[in-house]
C-alpha cells in the first residue's frame, strides 16, 4: 500500500500560525502509529482563516481540515484523517468550497495544488507552455499579444504592459533590462509575497518572455527586505531554473540568453516607486528620479528598462498559453483579465480572491469575506493600500474597474482591501495617511516632504476644533498642493484617504453635515 499524501502549506501567513509545528506532528504521530504518509509542503490556497489547512489526497479528491493546531493531529488521526474521515475540523474537498468554486483563477490557477519549488509540479500543471509559445514567435509578435490582451500593469498605476514592452523593444542600446517590482509594501496586500513563494517559476517565465520580446538579456527582482523567506525560495528557483536550462545563455537549445538575479530591497516603502527602486538596485540611496527620461528609454544604469511588478509579469504566460482572445473575455472596458484581490483588516474570511475585473466590493467583503470579523457594521473599506480612498456603503457597487474607480477619485492599486467596522475613527486614520507620507517620503520635493508634515499638524487642529472650518479649507488647499506638485505617486496619492475620509465621515472630524457642505 503506497503511503497516504498529505500537504501542508509551507506559505509565510500559515507558518506565522503554526504550518511548520503541525507538519511535523503529523509526521510524528503516523510514525508513532505506524501510518506510512508523503508529507507534501504545498502553497498555499490563500484560504487565510483556514490556515494552517491539512489536505489529505483521497479517490474522490483532496479532503481539508482548517484550521488545524498541532495538538489536533491526534484526534485527526483518531477520526481517520488519512481517509478523509469526519471531524468538526473537516470543510470537505477542498476544490468543492464555495470561496474557491466561484473565483477565476488565471494567475492562481497551481497555487495551493503544487510544491513551489518542484519543477515536475510546475511542468504538469502548464508551467513553460508560454515560454514556449514566445519562443516559436519573433520578438514584435510577442510584445504584440501582450499589447492586445489588454494587460494593465498590476502595481497600481494601470499603465498598459504591452506599450512598456515596446517602447523597450524598440529602443537601440547594447544592453536592455527587465526589472520586477516586488517591493510590496502596501497594507492588506500579500499576492506578491503568495507567487514568490508558491509559484515562482510563473514570474520566471513571465519575465523570461518580457526578455525575450525586448531583447533583454539580464534581470532583476527587487524583493521587499521584510520578505525574507520569499527571497529564499525565490533564489532557490533562479538556480534551478537555470540548472534546467529555463534561464542562462541558451534557453531551452534556443541561443537566446536571459540571467535573472534576485535582490534584497532597503526597507523603504518609496522604492516601491519605480525610479526610487531604480536607484536602489544601483546601490544608491532610493529617491525619486525627475521624469523624463522615461525608464523604458532610460532606466537601470541608464540602460532601456522593462519595470513591471510581479502580478503583470506572472499574467504573461497564461496569455501566450491561451491567447489574446481568452485573456480579453475576463474583464470589463478596458480592465481586461483578472485581478487577485486581497481580503484583509477586520474581515472574518480574509485570504485571496481572483475574479475578472467588474466584481463589487460588497461582493467581495460579504459574499467572500462574510463580514467583519468583529460582528460589527461595516464602516469603510481602504482599497489600494495606505495611499489608497476609504469608501463609504454607497460606493460599495461600483464595478472594481480602473476607469469606474478614477471616476470617484480612487484606484484599485494593488488589489488590496482593508476593512473597517463602525469603531474606527476616520479622522485618526486620515491623520495616519500623512504622518505616514512624512516618515516615508524620499524628501527630495516640497509638496510630499513639508505637506504631509504640515498635514498631520492640521489634522490634528481640526479633531481639537482649534478655528475648525478655515482649518478644514487650509487642509484642502495643501490636498491639492501635494496632488498637483509632488513629483511621484507618494505625495499625489496621500492625499485621497484624507479627502475620502473628510468627505464620507466628517463626523469623524467634528463637523455636521452643514458645515461639510460649506468647506
Amino acid at each position: 500500500m503506497s503511503a497516504v499524501k498529505v500537504f501542508v502549506s509551507c506559505d509565510s501567513a500559515a507558518l506565522a500560525v503554526g504550518a511548520d509545528e503541525v507538519a511535523d506532528a503529523v509526521i510524528a504521530q503516523c510514525a508513532a502509529r505506524g501510518l506510512e504518509v508523503e508529507l507534501i509542503r504545498n502553497s498555499s490556497r490563500g484560504l487565510f482563516w483556514l490556515e494552517p489547512l491539512v489536505e489529505v489526497a483521497t479517490p474522490a479528491g483532496r479532503i481539508g481540515y482548517g484550521p488545524v493546531a498541532d495538538d489536533d493531529v491526534p484526534s485527526l488521526l483518531d477520526a481517520g484523517l488519512l481517509r478523509g474521515g469526519a471531524h468538526a475540523r473537516c470543510v470537505g474537498l477542498v476544490e468543492e468550497l464555495h470561496y474557491l468554486q466561484r473565483q477565476q483563477r488565471l494567475t492562481f490557477a497551481r497555487m495551493g495544488i503544487t510544491a513551489p519549488l518542484s519543477l515536475t509540479d510546475y511542468e504538469a500543471h502548464g508551467g513553460w507552455t508560454g515560454l514556449h509559445a514566445a519562443l516559436a514567435i519573433n520578438a514584435d509578435s510577442i510584445w504584440q499579444q501582450v499589447l492586445d490582451s489588454g494587460l494593465r500593469g498590476r502595481g497600481g498605476a494601470a499603465f498598459p504592459a504591452g506599450i512598456k514592452w515596446r517602447t523597450v523593444a524598440q529602443a537601440q542600446a547594447e544592453q536592455k533590462y527587465v526589472v520586477c517590482n516586488a517591493d510590496e509594501g502596501d497594507s492588506g496586500t500579500f499576492a506578491d509575497r503568495m507567487v514568490l513563494e508558491g509559484d515562482p517559476y510563473m514570474l520566471i517565465e513571465g519575465m523570461t518572455i518580457a526578455a525575450l520580446a525586448t531583447g533583454a538579456t539580464q534581470g532583476y527582482v527587487y524583493i521587499r527586505s521584510e520578505y525574507p523567506l520569499a527571497f529564499k525560495v525565490f533564489s532557490e528557483a533562479i538556480r534551478n531554473a537555470r540548472a534546467a536550462g529555463f534561464l542562462g545563455p541558451n534557453i531551452l537549445g534556443s541561443g537566446k540568453s536571459f540571467a535573472l538575479e534576485a535582490r534584497l530591497g532597503a526597507g523603504s516603502y518609496v522604492c516601491g516607486e519605480e525610479t526610487a527602486m531604480l536607484e536602489s538596485l544601483e546601490g544608491k540611496r532610493g529617491i525619486v528620479r525627475a521624469k523624463p527620461p522615461l525608464p523604458a528609454l532610460a532606466g537601470l544604469f541608464g540602460k532601456p528598462t522593462v519595470i513591471n511588478n510581479v502580478l503583470t509579469f506572472a499574467a504573461v504566460p497564461r496569455i501566450m498559453e491561451r491567447g489574446v482572445d481568452f485573456y480579453k473575455s475576463y474583464g470589463v472596458g478596458r480592465s481586461a483579465g483578472t485581478l487577485p484581490f486581497q481580503l484583509a483588516g477586520n474581515i472574518q474570511q480574509g485570504g485571496l480572491v481572483e475574479l475578472a475585473f467588474g466584481v463589487t466590493l460588497r461582493e467581495l467583503v460579504f459574499g467572500f469575506g462574510g463580514g467583519t470579523a468583529s460582528g460589527r457594521p461595516v464602516k469603510a473599506v481602504q482599497v489600494g493600500g495606505p495611499l489608497g480612498s476609504y469608501l463609504p456603503e454607497s460606493q460599495w457597487d461600483i464595478p472594481l474597474d480602473y476607469e469606474a474607480y478614477a471616476a470617484i477619485g480612487a484606484g484599485l492599486g494593488h488589489g488590496g482591501l482593508v476593512v473597517h467596522d463602525d469603531t474606527s475613527d476616520l479622522a485618526g486614520l486620515a491623520r495616519y495617511a500623512m504622518e505616514f507620507c512624512a516618515l516615508e517620503s524620499c524628501g527630495k520635493c516640497t509638496p510630499c516632504r513639508i505637506g504631509s508634515t504640515r498635514g498631520v499638524e492640521v489634522i490634528d487642529k481640526i479633531v481639537a476644533n482649534c478655528d475648525r472650518l478655515p482649518q478644514v479649507a487650509l487642509l484642502r488647499d495643501l490636498c491639492d498642493t501635494m496632488v498637483n506638485g509632488s513629483l511621484c505617486a507618494m505625495g499625489s496619492m496621500t492625499p485621497l484617504p484624507v479627502l475620502s475620509a473628510l468627505n464620507h465621515f466628517p463626523e469623524d472630524f467634528g463637523l455636521s453635515h452643514e458645515d461639510h457642505q460649506v468647506t
